[in-house]
């Protein structure tokens, strides 16, 4: 009779550890805590046109029904010291997040605020703050300062996570700002999203890319066909980096590649995978 008492604790111990488990699996995408966390989609749009093309694919992956509970904000205009021409893209926000943007290149500091409002509050629950780096650092940089002087007892190393992938970032991020976030947040730089086989996914093609056949979801192809639209207004325009890619026809979504480590979508080799595993027949 012992024997069988013991064995019936057991045996439910173990069922409500597999029913924690897999309710705990289910609370995350990749990284992500979905009941937790907040994903921050920062684009520089100085000068190259790669982060229109990211926008929209970054639409696109929040669309999926995978993000459901996914908090998210994006930023534009988190450009650090390059010269050059802003590419104005307000439109393709608010189509693309709605209320979830903010300007930093409108107003910086109120863009900061916001964004800092929103990221304390999360740290403050316990939850963590995935930053998608589609361009420099200066802006993070201040982003981590204000949380600091918010939550000065806060584990801030712990609890904000910056994703890099390129070296021409870095290079035009403002020393101190590159070497604070390095240390005071964590920084993961990831290879670079412009090349396939490197162990992320190589988003930029200078063939075409036939993605239509896969969105057939009347919002997500409005996006797809203004970021088209405006990459291909701006690129080269008045002094503006040319993007080869785009200029040639095909896709360049290069700064979509550190949220696809952030929420476990790595393994896809290039644009055609990507269209694949977001297209939204199915889910219509």
């Amino acid at each position: 009779m012992r024997k069988n008492v013991i064995l019936s604790i057991t045996l439910f111990a173990l069922v409500c550890s597999c029913g924690n488990s897999n309710r705990a699996e289910s609370d995350y995408l990749g990284k992500f805590n979905k009941d937790q966390d907040l994903y921050l989609a920062h684009f520089d749009l100085k000068t190259d046109v790669d982060d229109i093309h990211s926008v929209a694919a970054v639409a696109t992956m929040l669309a999926d029904e995978r993000f459901d509970k996914v908090s998210y904000h994006a930023v534009a205009g988190a450009y650090g010291t390059q010269s050059g021409a802003y590419v104005p893209a307000n439109d393709l926000f608010e189509l693309a997040f709605g209320q979830n943007w903010s300007d930093a290149h409108g107003d910086f500091d109120k863009a900061l605020e916001e964004v800092s409002a929103l990221a304390t509050k999360v740290i403050q629950n316990g939850g963590k703050i995935w930053i998608a780096e589609g361009g420099q650092s200066d802006f993070s940089a201040a982003l981590v300062r204000d949380i600091h002087n918010r939550l000065p007892d806060a584990d801030i190393k712990n609890a904000v996570h910056i994703v890099q992938h390129a070296d021409w970032n870095e290079e035009v991020t403002t020393s101190e700002d590159l070497a604070y976030v390095r240390n005071a947040a964590s920084y993961h730089r990831i290879p670079d999203g412009n090349t396939r086989g490197n162990g992320t996914p190589g988003f930029r093609s200078d063939q075409v890319i036939d993605w239509r056949p896969s969105i057939n979801d009347p919002r997500l192809t409005s996006i797809w066909e203004k970021a088209i639209a405006i990459a291909k207004t701006y690129n080269g325009a008045d002094d503006r980096y040319l993007n080869e890619s785009i200029m040639k026809g095909g896709l360049d979504f290069s700064d979509a590649s550190e949220t696809c480590w952030i929420f476990g979508f790595n393994i896809l080799v290039d644009s055609n995978q990507f269209f694949e595993e977001f297209s939204t027949k199915s889910s219509n």
